[in-house]
């Protein structure tokens, strides 16, 4: 008898009902930059749709605007007015994520608030790490790390985003939660963060580049597989509670590999460099930007993805919650 896969592709009420895979507002986290200062909503060139936003009523009205598409989740990235050597004004209490913190869990209790931690969009060098003699010191970097996170929890951050990928900064951020009574804030690791080609329209963003050098010393060669398996084990060891890889498209076998070594939750950061050229290739014409961006997720889900991190995401939960 000849086999007719065909019969459940033939009408569209009967493809619909057999999807495997599927994306839903609730498996989306926006990313948003807060911009210290007053009255701030600036367009991110490189980022059509996406604004910096200052710490007030510029935030209030963007963070509206999420709760009303349904999305659950942010992660917030800050961008001083000031930077220095140690980047001190991650982890001050009026720093632009500790400001938006405190606004967000006073006002919209209900938004789940994720703060991404790192030095390199505060520190005059743009380095992840502290800088000495030319060279990024992994272990003096831990404590300024762990007290960026506890800083942010503190002013009402849910989760904590290292991302700066220093070894042993799970541990130290960890050990820094718990001895501060947070047991029950949960990390996420930027666990497989690769030195990616993809991550320029974010420097742009955050205002992060490095003044020398590059981070292929503590980001990942993006030719390697077998580390990514590694750097997920260490840092469940250390106390992770969900490990994200990024960035997604390009490393679909990573999400895949890592979703079967792992029992927890599992992210993708589809990063700026992926979003740029679906929208950008969508108002040149190019392709229908829609189409490229429902096929990219649903690639980055059914590779084993729980979570995505998208620059879309905002507007597609929009477009998910009116069909």
């Amino acid at each position: 008898m000849l086999k007719r896969p065909r019969r459940l592709r033939y009408q569209q009420n009967l493809r619909e009902l057999v999807q495997e895979t599927r994306i839903n507002p609730e498996d989306l986290i926006y990313p948003i930059f807060i911009k210290e200062g007053r009255e701030i909503k600036q367009e991110i060139p490189s980022l059509p749709g996406c604004y910096h936003l200052s710490p007030d009523d510029c935030l209030r009205e963007e963070v509206a605007r999420i709760r009303e598409s349904g999305l659950k989740g942010v992660l917030i990235f800050g961008i001083p007015a000031e930077r220095d050597a140690t980047g001190s004004r991650a982890r001050e209490s009026d720093g632009p994520v500790q400001q938006a913190c405190r606004l967000l869990q006073s006002e919209f209790p209900e938004l789940y608030i994720i703060t991404d931690v790192c030095l390199c969009g505060y520190t005059s060098h743009g380095h992840c790490g502290i800088v000495e003699d030319g060279r990024i010191k992994n272990d003096s970097t831990l404590p300024y790390l762990a007290e960026t996170a506890l800083s942010q929890v503190e002013s009402g951050a849910d989760m904590v985003a290292p991302s700066d990928m220093m070894d042993g900064r799970i541990r130290a951020i960890r050990e820094k939660l718990d001895q501060s009574g947070y047991t029950h804030i949960p990390v996420m690791s930027y666990a497989a963060k690769y030195a990616s080609a993809f991550y320029g329209p974010f420097r742009e963003a955050c205002e992060s580049s490095p003044d020398f050098g590059d981070r292929s010393s503590h980001q990942m060669n993006p030719a390697n597989a077998r580390e990514a398996l590694r750097e997920a084990k260490l840092d469940l060891e250390e106390g992770a509670d969900i490990i994200m890889i990024k960035p997604a498209l390009a490393y679909l076998d990573i999400i895949y590999r890592i979703r079967q070594q792992v029992d927890v939750p599992v992210a993708a950061y589809s990063v700026s460099g992926e979003y740029s050229l679906i929208k950008n290739g969508g108002q040149a014409g190019l392709v229908d930007s829609r189409e490229v961006l429902l096929e990219t997720l649903t690639a980055i889900k059914r590779a084993g993805a729980d979570l995505i991190i998208t620059y879309h995401a905002l507007d597609l939960a929009r477009e998910l919650n009116k069909s």
